[in-house]
């Protein structure tokens, strides 16, 4: 397989041969020569249990940083719910405003119709009023304009002046009446 790890030259870092094919599969990528140079490298250094150090802090990173961004996401998606909710109770609101806005504009209409129509059957009323007023007057005038015409009732003759008064005559009289009567 590979042979010893290559050192570069101030012996800080690894050298390692890039090959041209990704490993597909788990087996495939420890069996790369990247990778197996990097076990070989460690194993012949003796540092199993830095390797592992170092591995198990960018592992326990990694789970980290998953976790957050789990819980930004369930933070955003409860956000998103919230303002879901209040849209929709906005909307509702909105609703019931259009609603009440529709029940007040019938109302109106409705209320504008009946006053139309109590002003028409006051006006007919009115007018009716007025045809019977004219009717009374034209009677009254017909009648006036034919008294008028009609020739004048004879005038009375006129009594003559009173005569003067017989003189009252005696009590004997009234009292015999009353013994009559009796």
């Amino acid at each position: 397989m590979a042979e010893k790890v290559k050192l570069s030259k101030d012996g800080s870092s690894i050298d390692f041969v890039a090959s041209e094919n990704i490993p597909t599969s788990m087996k495939k990528f420890r069996q790369s020569p990247e990778i197996e140079g990097f076990y070989r490298f460690i194993y012949e250094n003796d540092l199993q249990k830095e390797a592992y150090e170092i591995l198990d802090r960018i592992i326990i990173e990694r789970k980290n940083k998953r976790a957050e961004e789990k819980a930004s996401a369930k933070a955003a998606a409860k956000e998103a719910k919230q303002a879901e909710k209040t849209a929709a109770r906005e909307a509702a609101q909105r609703e019931k405003e259009a609603l009440k806005a529709a029940q007040a504009a019938k109302a109106a209409v409705a209320k504008a119709k009946a006053d139309k129509e109590a002003a028409a059957k006051a006006a007919k009323a009115q007018a009716a009023k007025a045809k019977a007023d004219k009717e009374a007057a034209a009677k009254a005038a017909k009648a006036a304009k034919a008294k008028a015409k009609a020739k004048p009732a004879p005038k009375a003759k006129a009594k003559p002046a009173a005569k003067p008064a017989k003189k009252a005559a005696p009590a004997k009289k009234p009292a015999a009446k009353a013994k009559k009567k009796k």
